[in-house]
Formats: structure tokens, sequence, C-alpha cells
């Protein structure tokens, strides 16, 4: 089969062997997958990954290892990334997200949806609704990672919110936490970037141009460490600062502030799926408009070189451009 694979360097490859399955795992021919911020750093060396990327997708289930799951057989589905060991006491109480022995779908000890087919286990799946499209459901896991923000700030006395990056994530962010009832503010580091976000009604301004201390939360979606150093700056004393951003670098840091100042910081990661997909489901998030471009696998490279550019947002990865799937 076709496949990305990350050793040292990316490559297109098509003599890939076709996943075999474990014990409650389903086989899963590719519809549409995402490239996200995360594969970006994974190819610049964050977290040593090797193997196949790849973990934002819709896909068919075409063969369960077990007949009691063959009821999953022909389903378009999403999933959840990560798969716990089960067994302690991280998974027994919280679930797989944070267990210290998880495998992480395309990103760690598991090859991702980069290819014609993959592997997941089932208990991860969830059935897309007949109302969401593919290409909105592939915005399934981003958006899931979106509204678990909204999750963690319920409890805390906020009301205006800056999210420092217009990207991928950061404009789901943004466009959920305002569905909530925040007001929220898109920072960007140009007119350009923030041309999307005021198409989707949102407020905007240029991260240089807001003042020290300006906002009880801030959301830095950046991807950059200067993007931190932005966020960490606008955030007001005793305010909240939301780290979203994975990436790989070594610059220093400068924390004083959030000891002198008593910032309050979280970091944030996986969300609810099933609530992406009933939001999804409702048309209220025009993620499409997101979609700057679609490659077949055979054109990975070039996807990865086209979603690495300055101020793309979403570049998608599908079997062949033919694709019945």
């Amino acid at each position: 089969m076709q496949a990305l694979r990350l050793d040292k360097s990316l490559s297109y490859r098509n003599d890939m062997p076709i996943p075999e399955l474990a014990a409650g795992e389903a086989l899963i021919a590719l519809r549409l997958a995402g490239i996200c911020a995360t594969d970006l750093e994974l190819v610049k060396g964050y977290a040593g990954f090797s193997g196949i990327l790849g973990h934002e997708f819709v896909g068919t289930v075409i063969a369960v290892a077990d007949d009691k799951h063959r009821d999953w057989l022909n389903r378009r589905v999403v999933g959840s990334i990560n798969i716990g060991c089960n067994a302690c006491e991280v998974c027994q109480r919280d679930g797989p997200e944070h267990c210290l022995n998880r495998k992480v779908l395309g990103i760690r000890g598991k090859d991702g949806v980069f290819a014609d087919y993959f592997s997941l286990s089932i208990a991860n799946l969830y059935t897309v609704p007949d109302a969401v499209t593919d290409q909105a459901a592939v915005f399934t896991e981003p958006l899931a990672a979106a509204l678990r923000v909204v999750k963690q700030i319920a409890a805390l006395p906020i009301t205006d919110i800056a999210v420092v990056g217009p990207g991928r994530l950061g404009l789901l962010i943004a466009k959920v936490l305002s569905l909530a009832g925040y007001q929220i503010t898109v920072l960007g580091r140009s007119a350009a970037s923030l041309a999307l976000p005021k198409q989707w009604q949102l407020a905007t301004g240029l991260t240089n141009e807001i003042p020290d201390n300006s906002f009880d939360c801030v959301v830095d979606a950046s991807g950059q460490t200067s993007g931190f150093t932005q966020a960490l700056r606008i955030v007001k004393p005793r305010g909240t600062l939301v780290l979203k951003s994975t990436f790989a670098a070594d610059a220093a840091l400068d924390l004083s502030k959030v000891v002198v100042y008593e910032i309050n910081i979280i970091g944030s990661r996986c969300g609810p799926f099933a609530d992406a997909l009933a939001l999804l489901a409702e048309n209220k998030l025009p993620v499409e408009t997101m979609i700057d471009g679609q490659y077949p696998l055979s054109d990975g490279l070039a996807a990865f070189n086209h979603a690495a550019q300055a101020g793309v947002r979403k570049i998608l990865l599908q079997p062949a451009l033919n694709s019945d799937y």
C-alpha cells in the first residue's frame, strides 16, 4: 500500500504492508486525512517519532479482528488518537489521554493514517453522522481539541480572551469559544492572516499592536516560541494562559512573569469527539473554508511543502484523486 513514512526524513512509499489487526482493532480505508502543525513539527524532529505519520482522518471500516464487531463494517468513522494500556491507575481514573504507557496514532509508537489503510482500536472509533461531509469530518480531531479549551476554563472568571495564532487550530478554538459566549479576539502577525477570522465574524488584531497585560485569558495556538512570548506578554496579572502549541524548539524562554504576576498556565491537548461531531452536524462552523489544498498520497511530499508555507491552513490527503472512497 501507499504511505508517507517518517524515518530520518519524510518519504513516500508504495511498498508498505497492509497492517495486521490485533484483537479489538479495525482495518480502515482512508477517505481523507489532514496535515496539522504537529505533523510538520514531527518532520522537524519533535517527539522523535519514526513510522507512518497522520492522526486526523475520516475513513471506512473494511475489516475487523473480531466477529463481535462486525456491525462496524462499512461505517464511515473518525477516531480518537490515544491508545492507553487500560491497566494503570491513570487509564482507570482518567482515560488513555495521559497514560504513561500510551501509544498515540501517528505520533508515538503507533503508525498513523497517511496510508491507504491503517488500524485502530474499535474503542477509539466514532461513527460520522450522515449530515457531516468527509471534508468536514476530517476536522473532528482538531475541533475536539478546541472544545477541550472551553471545558478547561468553564469555571474560571474569564470574559475576554485572545487567541494568538489565526491558523488551523487557533481559528477553531476562537470560534468555539465565541459560540460559548466569550468575547474573542484573534491575533495574528499580518493583516492577510486575519482575513479568514474576519470572514468567520470574529474580532481580530495584530499581535504586536496589543498593549501588555490586556486580556484575562490568552490561548497560544501559534505553534512558535515567539507566539508563546507574545501570549505571555499580553495576559493580565493573575490571568490564565492556555498552551495549545506543540513544537520542536530549543530557544530560551523568560518565565519570570509567570512567577511575579502569578499567571495560571493550563496545558491543553485532546478533547471530546462526540461533542465535535455533534457540533459539525449542526453546521455552525464553516470548516471547509479552511481547506487550502487536497493531494493524493503519491504527492504527499508536495502536500507537506504546501502545508508548511506561511498562511496556509488545512491541506488534505487522500488515497488517489479519483478515489471511490
